[in-house]
C-alpha cells in the first residue's frame, strides 16, 4: 500500500481521513465520487475531488447514519427515526468552489425507532428498507410506520425482537431477490448466539438459503450477474456461489465489514474497529488479526475483482470507528449536502420547469 495522503478538505477536528496515493487518480478515471455512513458518530460523510485534484471531504449530521441508496439524482438515507429523500438540485452544473452535486433533503418519512439497515429502490420507485428490530423488509406507507413485504421463513410473526438480525438486501432487476441474516433464530435476541457460523444469504423469492455457515454477513449486492457480500465476522469481501451454497472469500479488509457498492471491475467496501465485548467480539477476524500481528482499520477499501487486491483506500481515525454503509456516486466529481444546523437550506429554492 503506497503512502497515505491527507485529504485536501478538512474533516472535524478529531477525525482524520487519509487516503492512498493514487486514490484520487482512481476516483478521476472512473468517473465516481462517493458517500459512507456512520451510525456511531451520527454522519454521512460525501468524498470526491477538488479542481486540482486534492481528495476533498464534506459531512453532515444525521442521527444514526444508516443505510444509502443513490438512483439517478436521488439519495435515499436511513436514520434513528426517519428515512431521507435527497434531491441533487445542481444538475452537473459546478458551483464556484468545484461542487458538482447539492443533495438537499427534500422528503423525510418518520418510522419510528424501527432499526432500518439497508436501504434500496425498487423498479417503480418505491424505497425498500430492511426492519432489523421486526425481522423483515419493509415500504413506506401512507397512514403507518412501514408495510412489510417479506420476512424469512423461519419467522413465524412480525414482531419488535430483533430475532435473526436481518440486516441486508439485494434487488435484481429492480426486484427484491436477496437478503443476509446473522441467524435463523425465532426466538428474540437469539442471533446473538450464531455470531460465528450462523449467518445466512437467503433467497427472497423462494425462501431458501442460497449460502450458510457465515459469521455475521452484511450487504448482499448483484454485479454483472455475480452475488457479493461481507462476511463480517471474518472482515472479508467475497462471492457467494449461489450453485455450490457457499461464500467464496477474495479480499481481507482488517476490520468488521459493513457497507458494499460495486462499478466495472471494482468493488468499494467499508469495514469498522471491532468493539471490545458485545456483539463483534469473539469472532475469527479477531483471531486472525492476532495471528498475523494486524491491527483493526477503520476505512474504505477499492478491491479489483479479478485479482482480490486493495488497490486503494481511505483510512477514517479517531472519533469515527464504525461505519455503515458506502454507494458510488457515478458521474459526480464532487458533491455536498445541506442538513438543518446552517442557513443554507433557507436559500435551497429550485423551481420546477413542468
Amino acid at each position: 500500500m503506497s503512502a497515505s495522503h491527507a485529504a485536501a478538505t478538512a474533516a472535524p477536528p478529531s477525525l482524520s481521513i487519509t487516503h492512498s496515493r493514487r486514490f484520487p487518480a482512481w476516483l478521476a478515471s472512473e468517473g465516481l465520487s462517493l458517500a459512507f455512513t456512520t451510525y456511531q458518530a451520527g454522519k454521512v460523510f460525501f468524498i470526491g475531488l477538488t479542481p486540482d485534484e486534492q481528495v476533498s471531504v464534506f459531512e453532515r449530521t444525521f442521527a444514526r447514519s444508516m443505510g444509502l441508496a443513490a438512483v439517478g439524482n436521488s439519495l435515499w438515507l436511513a436514520t434513528l427515526y426517519q428515512i431521507w429523500r435527497f434531491e441533487n438540485f445542481m444538475g452537473g452544473d459546478a458551483d464556484g468552489q468545484g461542487y458538482d452535486a447539492l443533495y438537499v433533503p427534500m422528503e423525510g418519512r418518520t418510522t419510528g425507532d424501527i432499526d432500518v439497515h439497508d436501504v434500496a429502490v425498487s423498479a417503480d420507485g418505491k424505497p425498500l428498507f430492511v426492519v432489523t428490530r421486526f425481522n423483515c423488509i419493509a415500504e413506506l406507507d401512507d397512514t403507518s410506520s412501514f408495510r412489510p413485504i417479506w420476512k424469512p421463513p423461519f419467522i413465524d410473526r412480525i414482531a419488535a425482537e430483533d430475532r435473526c438480525h436481518l440486516n441486508g438486501m439485494a434487488l435484481e432487476d429492480g426486484e427484491l431477490a436477496y437478503a443476509s441474516a446473522v441467524g435463523r433464530s425465532n426466538v428474540a435476541e437469539g442471533w446473538r448466539d450464531q455470531r460465528a457460523d450462523g449467518g445466512v444469504i437467503l433467497d427472497t423469492r423462494s425462501g431458501e438459503i442460497v449460502a450458510g455457515g457465515l459469521s455475521m454477513p452484511h450487504s448482499p449486492r448483484l454485479h454483472n450477474g455475480d452475488l457479493w457480500a461481507l462476511n463480517a465476522g471474518t472482515g472479508e469481501f467475497g462471492r457467494v456461489d449461489r450453485k455450490a451454497g457457499r461464500f467464496e472469500p477474495l479480499a481481507f479488509c482488517r476490520g468488521f465489514t459493513r457497507g458494499l457498492d460495486l462499478h466495472g471491475n471494482y468493488a468499494v467496501a467499508g469495514a469498522s474497529l471491532p468493539r471490545h465485548g458485545g456483539s463483534f467480539s469473539g469472532l475469527a477476524l479477531e483471531n486472525r488479526l492476532q495471528s498475523e500481528g494486524l491491527g483493526a482499520k477503520c476505512s474504505v477499501s477499492v478491491i479489483n475483482l479479478t485479482t482480490g487486491d486493495v488497490e486503494h483506500s481511505l483510512q477514517i481515525e479517531g472519533v469515527v470507528e464504525e461505519l455503515y454503509d458506502v454507494v458510488l456516486l457515478k458521474g459526480i466529481r464532487r458533491p455536498k449536502a445541506l442538513g438543518f444546523k446552517t442557513d443554507e437550506i433557507h436559500n435551497a429554492i429550485r423551481i420546477s420547469a413542468n
